[in-house]
Order: C-alpha cells, then structure tokens, then sequence
C-alpha cells in the first residue's frame, strides 16, 4: 500500500513539475513532508539553488515545535518562519509546489503560514 501511494505521488509530482518552474524572480516554494516532520524550500530551478529552507528540525524554531499541538500547527509554523526567511532575502512571491501531496492538511497549512507570513502565490 505504501509504495503504491508512493508511486502515485511521483507520477503527480512529474506532471506539476512540467508546468511548475521557479524563476529569480518568483522561485518556488517546494515542501517535503516526512512522517514526523516537515521541510519547505524555496528554490530558484534557474541557478539550481535552494534560497531559504526551514523544517520542524530548524534550530530556530525547535523550541516552538515542542510547545505545538500536532503536525498541523507545526506545518504552519514552518510556513510562516520559511516566509520571514525569504522577505529578509526580498523574497514577496512564489510558486507553491505542492509536491504531489494534496493540499489538505499539513500542506494547507504551510501554505497558509507563509501567507500570513506575507508571501504571495
């Protein structure tokens, strides 16, 4: 069953990633959810190179993902540190890859903490 959704997931993941390109101007904002954690990138595909990351495991924030309840509102704690990063960079928008995951839950809310955070996609 895992490896199926798995599988499932790269196929989604191939067909954003056809139309999905993060440019200098509005680099993408990618994210990787693990079971316990989760990590958002934003990245210029241009050069190959990531401009901001933050994760659930970020020396930053760690203190904050401990007093958290569930992976929701870790998800959105993340979006709004990965925000902060990137408009200390002059970062405003980007596009959201959702990395074939479905927008619900942890996704959804990375999302809307790095709108909150002042973001744009």
């Amino acid at each position: 069953m895992i490896k199926r959704n798995e599988n499932s997931r790269q196929r989604s993941k191939a067909r954003i990633r056809k139309t999905i390109s993060g440019t200098p101007e509005k680099p993408r904002l990618t994210i990787y959810r693990s079971l316990n954690n989760i990590y958002a990138q934003i990245i210029d595909d241009a050069s190959g190179k990531t401009l901001v990351s933050a994760s659930t495991l970020s020396k930053e924030v760690v203190e904050d993902v401990k007093k958290a309840k569930g992976k929701v509102a870790k998800g959105k704690l993340i979006g709004s540190l990965v925000a902060k990063k990137a408009l200390e960079q002059n970062i405003t928008t980007v596009v959201f890859d959702r990395n074939g995951y479905r927008y619900h839950g942890r996704v959804q809310a990375v999302a809307d903490g790095a709108r909150e955070g002042g973001l744009k996609f």
